[in-house]
């Protein structure tokens, strides 16, 4: 897997809630959320780089998709 880059986010708390309901709505996490929004935006400007990783897709991965779901270690 591609290692992912992390860093700090200041929001306003009034955006943060309207993109965390809107998250719930899409079934994602607020992050996955905002990643979504961004990958748009730059897919639409033109500017995503050819190389990016596709995103997960929307709510819990199905056990036949990933073999380590659902297992016990």
């Amino acid at each position: 897997m591609a290692s992912r880059k992390s860093f700090l986010l200041r929001l306003d708390p009034a955006v943060h809630d309207a993109l965390a309901r809107w998250a719930g709505d899409e079934l994602r996490s607020t992050n996955a959320q905002i990643e979504f929004l961004l990958r748009e935006a730059l897919r639409d400007a033109g500017r995503l780089p050819g190389g990016t990783a596709r995103q997960r897709g929307r709510g819990r991965p199905r056990k036949d998709e990933d073999g380590a779901a659902g297992e016990n270690s």
